[in-house]
């Protein structure tokens, strides 16, 4: 990259300024320029300068607009707006919470852009940039994509300060530090790091920092932009970093020593580093009893089926048929007598139908798009086997494995159990189980030389954590959960400092 140019500064002449922003943009209609008069006798010429939109106009009209023409004219402060202007304005007239200083046009359109008021004084070439952004935004709803039964009802929004509200909602702690950079040429996107200052690994802030300020690219537009250009390896089906809407999840990971990065302009919030069984817990576990913890595993079942299902049927049903049982075997046989293609052919017409399938309803309005996927799939398979082209045990498999896909909680990670599963069926339909031993042992070396900014993609089952484990396949109750993950953070590792050994003396019959 080349040394980048210096900022343009601003001019002295308030209507060579006007000029110079009105080509910069176009001549716009939606950016407001007003010459206004100010001082006793009026002869200071000063220009206020917002876009309409994005700047609230009953902020400016009450803060800034009669601040500037009726209540500077009360003061009996003559001599110091003569003297000079901006800083009695800035001292003693204007009334806003937020003010900066600009000297340059590139501060000015940045702030102009986003929402702030500008006003310059003619025979200055310095203004004020005023904090009056107050857009139309979506505002805090339920989320879509990580519901629970029991739990906090808030997701994020796209406003980036209504998320860092929710966050700092949950942690009131002067150690929760933040902070904010621009990021795209064009776009100039509010990018925000939010990090626990105590429990945090110090290297893995500044592994972010560096990542994200080695971003040179013309626009930001999502998370999903970020996630892929400081994630540590590209070529991969599975995350190496987490997203979520949930600010709970957010602040449990930032307790856990993580570090979340904020996006403006979406409601998707990224966690790092992140885990391969952070993907398969939910913020519920731990919102319900311990013993429902054990759902957890339930969806390291659904894993395995998501994964290993129609591989597994085809490698017998092609190589191995002498695993069924008698009675199974002759059923399947006369399933498949009049079916022309091999198991293989079946499986993939019929996971390709239902992918299809799945994207259709995801893409169709809400009204009809889950009628759609269900109906067709409903269809398809009645009307596939009737015709002889799969058999009813293959509908069977792959319907099996389409809901166990569903079970995991993370969509992201779905897609990735998706992608595999389509390899797997290619080597068990090659090699049987040999081929799929072999594929899963791949998988899993892979899995082991993933890195998620420096933490061990399959931390704490590889390398093996046993003070980890307790929250790991399943959960403990939330007393034995008084230690932070060790790989994660190596300060202030412990979370509660009295855990009780023992259980309750209170029994029952026993009086209060």
């Amino acid at each position: 990259m080349g040394r980048p140019e210096k900022a343009e500064s601003l001019k002295k002449s308030l209507d060579d300024n006007i000029q110079h922003v009105k080509e910069t943009l176009g001549n716009s209609n939606d950016i407001v320029i007003r010459e206004i008069r100010i001082g006793k006798e009026q002869e200071i010429k000063a220009g206020v300068f917002y876009t309409d939109g994005l700047a609230d106009a009953k902020t400016i009209q009450s803060y800034v607009m009669e601040s500037l023409m009726l209540d500077i004219r009360e003061t009996d402060m003559e001599e110091k707006l003569s003297r000079n202007p901006l800083i009695h304005l800035k001292e003693s007239v204007l009334t806003i919470g937020s003010l900066q200083d600009v000297s340059d046009f590139d501060a000015f359109f940045s702030s102009l852009l986003s929402g702030d008021t500008l006003i310059l004084v003619d025979g200055f070439n310095q203004g004020f940039a005023l904090s009056t952004a107050g857009w139309e935004d979506r505002g805090v709803q339920e989320p879509t994509s990580q519901t629970v039964v029991r739990g906090p009802r808030e997701g994020f929004s796209e406003n980036l300060r209504t998320n860092t509200a929710l966050i700092r909602r949950k942690i009131k702690d002067p150690n929760l530090w933040m902070e904010t950079k621009v990021v795209g040429r064009v776009t100039k996107t509010n990018v925000s790091m939010m990090y626990m200052n105590g429990i945090v690994n110090d290297k893995v802030v500044e592994e972010v920092r560096t990542r994200l300020d080695r971003i040179d690219i013309d626009g930001i537009l999502e998370s999903g932009y970020i996630e892929e250009l400081i994630q540590d390896e590209t070529y991969t089906p599975f995350p190496t970093v987490y997203n979520t809407e949930r600010p709970d999840v957010i602040a449990a990971g930032l307790l856990e020593g993580r570090v979340a990065i904020l996006v403006d302009g979406t409601p998707f919030v990224l966690l790092v580093p992140a885990l391969f069984t952070q993907y398969f817990q939910s913020a519920e576990d731990y919102y319900q009893r311990s013993d429902f913890g054990l759902l957890r595993m339930l969806r390291y079942l659904a894993l395995f089926i998501g994964l290993l299902g129609p591989s597994l049927y085809i490698a017998i049903t092609t190589f191995h048929q002498e695993m069924f049982p008698t009675s199974l075997l002759i059923s399947l046989a006369a399933q498949r007598e009049g079916v022309p293609f091999p198991a293989f052919v079946e499986a993939l017409m019929m996971e390709v139908t239902f992918e299809i399938l799945r994207e259709a309803g995801v893409r169709m309005p809400r009204a009809v798009g889950q009628a759609v996927s269900i109906v067709g799939a409903l269809v398809i398979g009645q009307a596939a086997v009737e015709a002889g082209i799969v058999s009813a045990a293959m509908v069977i498999v792959v319907s099996i494995t389409a809901i166990a896909n569903f079970s995991v909680p993370a969509f992201n990670m779905g897609i990735s159990i998706r992608i595999s599963r389509f390899a797997l069926m290619g080597l068990a339909a090659s090699f049987g189980l040999f081929g799929i031993t072999v594929g899963l042992i791949a998988f899993v070396l892979h899995l082991c030389s993933l890195r998620s900014f420096g933490v061990p993609y399959m931390a704490p089952m590889a390398p093996f954590v046993l003070a980890d484990q307790k929250d790991t396949i399943f959960r403990l109750p939330q007393w034995a959960l008084f230690s932070r993950p060790r790989l994660i953070s190596q300060k202030n590792v412990i979370r509660e400092q009295n855990p009780p050994t023992t259980k309750p003396s209170l029994r029952k019959g026993d009086s209060q």
